[in-house]
């Protein structure tokens, strides 16, 4: 759930057998006036104990060395990842600590990293967080309690209105030791709440003092993490070194990771582009998000010479929501009958055959590939969660699964479309002239799909095709990233494609996805619009759950309402990560549950480098 900007990429671990540590005792149980510790969790399962040397997932010995190459999409003009405006770099939050780390195996544990401790009453209150001495920016400067407070005091007022939503319940932050600051919670049940501030970024004070925080900057800033820029070609490539004396380095989170001595993100225009670059030797790692280019462009001399290794790796991810929005602040959508039925004009059995070769299956939850996912119909737990908002809730949450259409795989199924326009007319949509109009007054169905991906274009026209068989007048524009994000920050579309991720352990970014308050607040990810009192209370009711049942019951809860709100055209997902390199790297044996560890666990092979260069005559 961290909400500091990281590279798209940085998605997983990996398992080494040799273990990491004794497993940790639970917390004290609540008649204990405060958990004092070097780490935290959500329910006081931690894996770890205080002697754990490193995580499992990690191959503690991995070599350090050599240059990793990735490829960034478009272009950047930003390095500051705390903000609203700019189009930010790839990799740019790596420059940055935290005052803890998350582990990659287990649904939400925290560790300390520029905290050496953390504190919190049974109640979870109040938060503390005493500081390592040895805590330091890269320009030999000490991290400060002055430097944590200005941090989140600065993120709340000015820097991307997310941390508004994410902070919201945090009323203030102080210096109450010469190391130790404390951070006081509004009255409620929000457990959550110290292991957000663990994920709270640290910048400097001193050096922020005399630059404008809310600006663009392409000044490579100051932090204290493994890596710092070391150069770049503004808008075309960037390259991070790591940090040789990083202070961070022996801690047991750290161990491990970070192995790469340089990391060079060179932008190519599109995916497809980038590619063809990476066949050609260009880059070294691709991780590839389209079932059509996996199945069919990888193939070429270097694949079937064994040069570039093509895997599968599977997770247990929560795959969350990818789906095309309704933007509900939009008159015409503002109607549920109407968005169920444009639900019907993306025929996802059509796209899976022929577009995706059987890849992916439907998604029919916000918490897909999760035990949080709604499935069947209500529980007696979920009854009595929902049963209290029933008048301000879908009938449907309380009587049917939710299930997108299914059609004859044809690509214009005449059942689905019929009842489409049988939806649209108790919603008062008539056809006339061969055009869907408002039958009172007149008003043509017209709207825009906003893409920044060509990619997406042969989802998105099949789809337009059949709103048009509905009578429908729907464009597909294709925007470069930087009017791409200007118009989704102020929320000026009438559709897009958006994906919600999603951690084993909702909380409160869901008020960002979801809330009322979000709707209206530039840059939120309630892309949607949602303003629903009911939603406003099941998001409470998540953050304020006092156990590992309950927040099962109370997502899926909000999952219900969600579905039956028809938000979103559901997409489609998959269980695995498609990932290409060229075969110089090691990685531990297995990823752990929740990620695939790249690049943070991966390292050069001396060996396998070497052999490649022999092969391709060229150093890689």
């Amino acid at each position: 759930m961290n909400i500091v900007k990281q590279v798209p990429v940085l998605l997983v671990g990996a398992l080494l057998p040799s273990g990491g540590g004794p497993a940790a005792p639970a917390p004290p149980a609540p008649a204990a006036a405060v958990w004092k510790g070097p780490a935290l969790s959500m329910y006081g399962d931690l894996k770890y104990g205080p002697g754990f040397t490193h995580f499992e997932y990690v191959n503690p010995r991995a070599p350090k060395g050599g240059q990793l190459r990735m490829p960034g999409i478009t272009t950047f003009d930003n390095l500051n990842p705390f903000i609203l405006k700019g189009v930010l770099a790839t990799g740019a939050g790596m420059v940055f600590d935290t005052l803890m780390a998350g582990s990659d195996d287990e649904p939400f544990s925290y560790y300390g990293l520029v905290a050496e401790t953390v504190e919190t009453p049974a109640d979870r209150s109040w938060a503390a967080f005493t500081l390592r001495a040895q805590a330091h920016f890269h320009d030999g400067s000490p991290i400060t309690v002055e430097d944590v407070v200005w941090t989140f005091e600065t993120l709340k007022t000015r820097g991307h209105p997310q941390y508004r939503a994410y902070y919201a319940a945090v009323t203030s932050a102080e210096k109450v030791g010469p190391r130790t600051v404390k951070f006081t919670f509004k009255p409620g049940d929000n457990r959550e709440l110290p292991l957000i501030l663990g994920q709270l970024p640290v910048l400097s004070k001193r050096y922020w003092s005399t630059r404008d925080f809310e600006k663009t900057s392409l000044e490579p800033p100051l932090g204290s993490g493994p890596y710092r820029v070391e150069s770049l070609d503004p808008g075309r490539s960037i390259t991070y070194r790591r940090v040789p004396d990083y202070w961070g380095a022996p801690l047991p989170v750290n161990v491990g990771r970070n192995n790469f001595d340089t990391i060079r993100v060179d932008y190519y225009r599109d995916f497809t582009v980038a590619l063809e670059a990476f066949k050609a030797g260009a880059f070294d790692v691709n991780i590839e998000n389209s079932a059509k280019q996996w199945a069919k462009n990888y193939d070429g001399p270097a694949l079937r010479q064994g040069l570039i290794k093509k895997e599968q790796i599977p997770n247990q991810l929560p795959q969350g929501m990818q789906g095309f929005v309704f933007n509900t602040r939009r008159s015409i959508f503002r109607d549920r009958r109407v968005r169920q039925a444009l639900t019907a004009g993306f025929d996802f059995e059509w796209s899976n055959q022929h577009l995706f070769y059987g890849a992916y299956v439907r998604t029919d939850s916000y918490f897909a590939n999760s035990e949080l996912a709604a499935t069947g119909l209500p529980s007696p737990d979920e009854l009595d969660v929902l049963a209290p908002l029933r008048a301000e809730l879908p009938p449907e949450v309380f009587t049917r699964e939710y299930r997108p259409p299914v059609s004859d795989g044809s690509g214009y199924d005449r059942k689905n479309l019929l009842a489409a326009l049988a939806l649209l007319a108790e919603a008062g949509w008539v056809v006339r002239d061969g055009r869907l109009v408002n039958a009172a007054t007149g008003e043509p169905m017209t709207f825009e799909i906003l893409l920044d991906d060509p990619s997406w274009e042969r989802i998105a026209l099949p789809m337009a095709k059949n709103f048009e068989r509905l009578g429908v007048r729907v464009r597909v524009r294709t925007v470069d990233t930087p009017q791409y994000q200007y118009r989704l920050d102020h929320f000026d579309f009438d559709m897009l494609v958006s994906i919600w991720g999603q951690s084993l352990s909702p909380g409160n970014e869901q008020r960002d996805f979801w809330s009322s308050a979000a709707a209206d607040t530039p840059g939120s990810r309630n892309v949607a619009g949602i303003k629903s009192r009911a939603v406003d209370k099941l998001i409470d009711l998540v953050i304020s759950a006092p156990d590992r049942p309950s927040l099962v019951t109370r997502t899926r809860a909000l999952d219900r309402a969600l579905l039956w709100g028809h938000y979103v055209i559901p997409n489609f997902h998959i269980n695995v990560h498609r990932i290409a390199s060229w075969d110089k790297f090691g990685r531990p044996a297995a990823p752990p549950k929740y990620a695939i560890g790249f690049p943070d666990t991966w390292w050069i092979d001396a060996a396998k480098a070497a052999a490649l260069q022999q092969r391709t005559g060229a150093s890689r």
